[in-house]
């Protein structure tokens, strides 16, 4: 959605200004923490940015809950090579959250859960010693409108399956309203790679948004802006924006992507995602290098297989509380 909204401030006319920056300035949220280094300078010098996006689904499938994040992708934006990088995030991934040690080790999609934006920031940032400028927040019913509103996604589904009484089949390409393209991108169980098949439908998703770019101009009627903001959290202001829908569109021509890959192992009664740390420094390479960052170590926070056989009972009860 972050991503959508780049493209529509740098599209916006002057009559339709008032309404997209209204909606823009419902949408701010402080992520409540000092960052890593100052996002406004970094955008004024025209330098690489990185977004964290987070998705929700609080409301959908009976929830009423805060919630954890189901969805968690590291974005960054290189105008100077003009190139994008997605990572997935997997939600199991086992770390221990900074500033909840006690409640630790946990899955990294309970940062949202027990300290909200900035929690997951810096739990991002101390896993991959990688700098988070932003961060965006969505409910997934936010994606579900903003597919309906480009006319639809036309994708190719990597494998055959049902869910929600919708029918995929493989590599028969299919046009998805937003209904079925969130059922697509929500289905994990019945996915031979779980999880991480999932983040690959994501992504697909988010990519499909991208390419209808033609299209993006008719996000910005009032009527749509304001259903998506009360959707969504972020701490990029209009003014940020701007200057990324001015200089990082090109960005968006070139995208890499990739995810976060690890074992699964049982914490405490929970399965977690268990990462090795070649596997990290691979993702904070490729994170590190578009942002034009020089070599640096990767974090210390994520489990390891020794750290994964510890237990502790109360530490299961939190994360229990936290939500699923």
């Amino acid at each position: 959605m972050i991503l959508v909204l780049l493209v529509s401030v740098g599209a916006y006319a002057a009559r339709k200004y008032y309404n997209l920056k209204h909606a823009v300035d419902n949408t701010y949220q402080s992520a409540g923490i000092k960052k890593n280094r100052n996002a406004s300078t970094v955008l004024q010098q025209k330098s690489p940015i990185s977004i964290l996006l987070m998705g929700t689904d609080t409301g959908a499938l009976g929830r009423s809950y805060k919630g954890r994040t189901d969805t968690m992708m590291l974005v960054t934006l290189n105008p100077k090579t003009n190139k994008t990088t997605i990572t997935s995030i997997p939600r199991d991934t086992g770390v221990t959250i900074p500033g909840y040690e006690s409640e630790s080790p946990s899955k990294i999609n309970a940062a949202y859960a027990f300290g909200s934006a900035g929690t997951a920031i810096k739990t991002v940032q101390e896993m991959l010693n990688v700098p988070i400028d932003f961060y965006a927040l969505m409910n997934m019913s936010g994606m579900e409108k903003v597919v309906n509103e480009v006319g639809g996604v036309t994708l190719v589904p990597s494998l055959s399956f049902k869910y929600e009484g919708y029918t995929f089949t493989k590599g028969k390409s299919t046009h998805m309203n937003g209904k079925k393209a969130l059922a697509y991108s929500r289905m994990r169980y019945d996915d031979p790679n779980g999880d991480y098949g999932r983040q690959t439908r994501q992504r697909e998703v988010i990519l499909g948004i991208m390419s209808k770019a033609s299209s993006i101009s008719t996000l910005l009627n009032k009527d749509f802006l304001d259903s998506i903001s009360a959707q969504m959290k972020t701490d990029l202001t209009f003014a940020d924006l701007t200057a990324v829908a001015q200089n990082y569109r090109g960005a968006r021509q070139n995208v890499s992507q990739t995810h976060l890959q690890g074992t699964g192992q049982s914490v405490n009664g929970q399965s977690m995602e268990i990462m090795a740390k070649k596997e990290l420094q691979r993702v904070t390479n490729f994170n590190r290098s578009n942002l034009g960052l020089d070599h640096a170590t990767t974090g210390n926070i994520a489990l390891n297989l020794s750290a994964s056989s510890d237990s502790n009972s109360s530490v299961q009860s939190d994360n229990v509380n936290a939500g699923n």
